[in-house]
């Protein structure tokens, strides 16, 4: 007897995972940015293209869950985090570092929560890229807003 998948439960637990990630960077800029984040409404990306800002962190996922996230935010955002840790050197090189260890970080945590089966990459860290991005096959990339101080950035995760 051939089953059909459950796709209400497969929806359920990707919904769950986005949420995962989603904890992961609220809790990310209550801890290291020592203010809390405002996260926006998800959204599926209308195109197959995502919003890319100047410097994104992107982490590829494998085991159970198979796919990439990625943190993607403007250099202004970038630099006030990085003087708000009490950094003054506002290089590219620093941008790059800050933006990789927000994906790595918000990626770690949801390992944890997720389990073992999750495998994380390690950061590849990127810059204007343009909407650049390879999406996985049948997956459609969730952009969540993620707004702090004045400025906003995205958290986007796309999980087959």
């Amino acid at each position: 007897m051939n089953r059909q998948p459950d796709w209400s439960s497969r929806q359920t637990s990707v919904a769950s995972d986005i949420s995962t990630f989603v904890n992961g960077a609220t809790r990310y800029f209550e801890t290291t940015a020592s203010q809390s984040a405002a996260v926006g409404a998800p959204y599926v990306a209308e195109s197959e293209r995502a919003t890319v800002q100047e410097f994104t962190g992107l982490i590829r996922i494998a085991g159970e869950r198979k796919g990439i996230v990625y943190f993607t935010a403007p250099r202004s955002m970038l630099s006030v985090m990085l003087l708000r840790m009490g950094e003054t050197d506002l290089s590219d090189d620093n941008m790059r570092d800050l933006v990789g260890e927000v994906a790595n970080t918000i990626s770690g945590n949801a390992r944890r929560e997720i389990g073992q089966h999750l495998k994380i990459s390690v950061p590849t860290v990127v810059t204007n890229l343009k909407g650049r991005i390879d999406y996985p096959v049948n997956a459609r990339p969730v952009v969540i807003p993620v707004h702090w101080r004045s400025y906003s950035a995205q958290l986007v995760v796309c999980l087959q």
